[in-house]
C-alpha cells in the first residue's frame, strides 16, 4: 500500500481554508494547510515519485490559474514536491515564513504574461543572412565558381549559416522585446527551438499594466503581419520570476 503524501502546487497568502475542488493530480482535491497568514495548495498523492508526464504538468500549472483568479498573489512552487504531512507543511511554511512573505508581497499584483515569435517565410531570412553577411556571400560565390562543393565546404558554410542565424534571432529578438520592456518590471529570454523560432521570452508586469501591454502586442502584430506570427500568452503564473523549491532536506529538519 501505497503512503499517501500532500503534493504541493503554490503559495498563497490567507489565513482560511480553501477547497478548489477536484481539479489537482488524479482528480483530487486541492485544499489549502496553513500557516499563520500563509498556506500551501495542496491535494493527496502516494508518496513515490510523480510521473513525470504532459498531462500531468499541465494540471499543475491549471491548478496554479485557477487559483489565480481568486487571489492576487500566487507562488509556483515547482513540479512534483511532495510533503509527507500536514504537519511537514506547516513547519515548512514556519521556518520559511518571512521568505515567503517578503516574496508575495513583491510580486502582489503581477502577472506573466508570455511572447514566442516565429518568421513565417524561412526563404526570405536566409537570402537576407547573404545578403547582410559577406563571409557567407563570399563562400557561396567560391563554390559557385568551382562547380560542386566538398563535403568540408558545406560543413563550413553550413556553420556560418548556423552562426549567422542565431545572430539575427538575438537581435530581433532584442528589438521586440525592447518594445515591451517599459510596461514589464522584469523581462527573461527563454531558449528558442528550430530555425523559425527566434524570441521566447516572459515579462512581469504588474495588473494595471495588462491593457497597455496588450496594445503594443497588436500594434507589433499589425507592424511585422507579413514576417512573424506572434504567439501571446497570459496572464499566466509567474513561473519564470518566481518558482519556489524545496528540496528533499528540508522536511527532514
Amino acid at each position: 500500500m501505497y503512503r499517501i503524501g500532500q503534493y504541493i502546487y503554490c503559495i498563497i497568502s490567507t489565513n482560511q481554508e480553501s477547497n478548489f475542488g477536484p481539479i489537482g493530480i488524479d482528480g483530487e482535491e486541492v485544499l489549502t494547510i496553513g500557516y499563520e497568514n500563509l498556506a500551501m495548495v495542496i491535494s493527496s498523492h502516494p508518496m513515490d515519485k510523480v510521473v513525470v508526464s504532459k498531462e500531468n504538468m499541465l494540471i499543475h500549472e491549471k491548478v496554479i490559474e485557477q487559483v489565480m483568479t481568486d487571489f492576487n498573489s500566487v507562488l509556483p512552487v515547482r513540479y512534483g514536491t511532495i510533503a509527507s504531512s500536514a504537519d511537514e507543511i506547516r513547519n515548512l511554511l514556519g521556518r520559511r515564513h518571512k521568505e515567503f512573505e517578503s516574496t508575495l508581497n513583491e510580486m502582489d499584483h503581477m502577472v506573466e504574461l508570455g511572447v514566442k515569435g516565429l518568421w513565417k517565410n524561412m526563404d526570405v531570412i536566409y537570402k537576407e543572412l547573404e545578403k547582410d553577411n559577406k563571409d557567407i556571400k563570399a563562400e557561396k560565390e567560391k563554390i559557385q565558381s568551382n562547380g560542386d562543393a566538398t563535403e568540408e565546404e558545406k560543413i563550413e558554410i553550413g556553420k556560418m549559416v548556423e552562426t549567422a542565424l542565431n545572430q539575427k534571432k538575438e537581435d530581433e529578438a532584442y528589438e521586440i522585446a525592447d518594445q515591451l520592456r517599459r510596461m514589464a518590471c522584469e523581462v527573461k529570454l527563454n531558449k528558442v527551438s528550430g530555425d523559425e523560432m527566434f524570441i521566447n521570452a516572459s515579462f512581469l508586469v504588474g495588473k494595471g499594466r495588462e491593457k497597455e501591454f496588450d496594445n503594443v502586442m497588436d500594434d507589433l502584430s499589425d507592424e511585422y503581419i507579413d514576417r512573424i506570427k506572434f504567439f501571446y500568452a497570459g496572464p499566466l503564473p509567474i513561473f519564470n520570476f518566481a518558482n519556489i523549491k524545496i528540496y528533499p532536506e528540508e522536511w527532514e529538519k
